[in-house]
């Protein structure tokens, strides 16, 4: 199984550049499967019901979320029967939506699970604990697990990787909006990037337009963030997966830009 992560796609821009580039990727790479981290696509937070059916039409199989899931209220209304979008698995009892879902690609169950972090970050139950409920209650059924895990620190990230070693496929971090070159398939066969990076503004920061992210940090004020225009980028990771043992043998960054593609 080979598996094509795009990292957390923020507004315009990166929904720009998942429907100019995804054709030319599973061209490029011929994944069985596409995972895409659509929490930022609308507007920079939240997501929207045309946003997501419009990445499945584009070639997506999944969409996970993050800390931003609830920030477009419509998500509430379709959320529930939105059967390939998934938000943190951590979150309080009673939130709509799921955490995991398991699908059958080519005769192979693949789970894919969101998980989001608590360092820096908003209350959530300990997502050690809750993944390890999950896999007790996949079992044997799922022969690939993928586990986008959304969170600050790399400390916190690089720990789920490990604790998960040998136990899932994959552990790749979302959420920092920067990709990391620290690309690796641990001992126990789990690949591990601490985050996939950002699909979207490539001259913003964290995908938001400059002047505003300085005039914050310039003047500690209060600023509205809106998504930056100009150049684009689009980033993610390839992981190749052995079916029979659901290990990882391989993982690769992706990083495209408008930038390279007129060189």
């Amino acid at each position: 199984m080979r598996l094509l992560f795009i990292g957390d796609v923020v507004g315009s821009p990166g929904r720009d550049m998942v429907k100019d580039h995804i054709k030319t990727l599973k061209q490029q790479y011929k994944p069985t499967v596409t995972i895409i981290n659509g929490e930022n696509a609308a507007h920079g937070k939240g997501i929207t019901e045309k946003i997501y059916k419009g990445f499945l039409e584009q070639g997506a199989q999944m969409v996970t979320l993050g800390n931003h899931a609830w920030d477009k209220r419509e998500i509430f209304d379709f959320i529930k029967e939105a059967k390939w979008l998934i938000r943190p698995a951590n979150l309080p009892e009673g939130t709509p939506g799921v955490g995991y879902r398991i699908m059958n690609i080519n005769q192979t169950k693949l789970a894919v699970i969101n998980l989001l972090g608590r360092t820096f970050m908003n209350p959530a139950d300990c997502p050690f604990r809750t993944v390890d409920a999950i896999l007790e209650e996949i079992g044997d059924v799922a022969d690939c697990i993928f586990v986008d895990f959304h969170a600050e620190t790399t400390s916190e990230k690089q720990a789920m990787g490990w604790y998960l070693d040998g136990r899932v496929s994959a552990v790749i971090g979302t959420h920092t909006h920067v990709q990391t070159a620290d690309e690796r398939v641990l001992p126990q066969g789990t690949a591990y990037l601490s985050d996939a990076g950002m699909t979207g503004p490539l001259d913003g920061i964290l995908g938001m337009e400059r002047e505003a992210v300085l005039h914050r940090f310039l003047t500690g004020l209060p600023a509205r963030f809106e998504v930056a225009e100009g150049n684009k980028q689009l980033n993610g990771a390839v992981v190749d997966i052995d079916e029979r043992t659901g290990r990882a043998t391989r993982i690769e960054r992706i990083s495209i830009s408008d930038e390279t593609l007129l060189r």
